[in-house]
């Protein structure tokens, strides 16, 4: 692999990749990867009664797609950004939709979990740290939080705490972090 076995700098100072060096570890994309794009996220969600509630009436996003395995006992629902008459009616032509779309997120609900007191997944966020998060763009930071607030989110940071100001970390039911901002105030 490429940049395998590279020394990472001096271990007491850290220090960010050179430009120059980012260049070079990832060149142009093959030209077989033509085609290839990010579809989803897949989340695993304790308990879709209060999931589907967030990503619609919190978030705003839609259900694409509703997806039902018996055999394995999970369900899969497909959420995204689109309007209500993009999102086909057919089931076969929904499911291609559903798989096709960009930036979607996956709520993979394994039966059952929703009826264990102590069950949680692991957010990423806790010891050891992986996952980070999900961003959602919005057109006013501040609004946006604002409603959140009124409508019982739980805030991992407001928009003006911290050195970063101007963007937010919310939590969803499972505690995944979910990051509002607006391009125009972060860069």
């Amino acid at each position: 692999m490429v940049g395998e076995g590279q020394d990472s700098g001096d271990k007491a100072n850290p220090k960010p990749l050179l430009p120059s060096e980012v260049a070079e570890l990832i060149g142009e994309p093959a030209p077989e990867t033509e085609g290839f794009y990010f579809q989803q996220t897949m989340l695993r969600i304790k308990d879709p009664r209060k999931s589907l509630p967030f990503y619609t009436k919190v978030l705003g996003m839609r259900l694409l797609k509703q997806m039902d395995f018996s055999g394995g006992q999970f369900s899969l629902y497909f959420m995204g950004y689109r309007k209500a008459d993009e999102i086909p009616q057919d089931e076969v032509e929904r499911n291609r939709f559903a798989l096709s779309a960009l930036a979607t997120i996956e709520l993979t609900h394994n039966w059952g979990t929703e009826n264990q007191p102590e069950f949680s997944y692991h957010n990423g966020n806790k010891e050891p740290r992986g996952f980070g998060h999900i961003g959602i763009v919005v057109p006013d930071v501040d609004k946006a939080c604002e409603r959140f607030e009124k409508m019982g989110v739980k805030f991992v940071k407001k928009p003006q705490d911290g050195s970063m100001k101007g963007l937010a970390f919310i939590q969803d039911p499972d505690g995944y972090w979910i990051e509002i901002f607006n391009p125009k105030n972060v860069c």
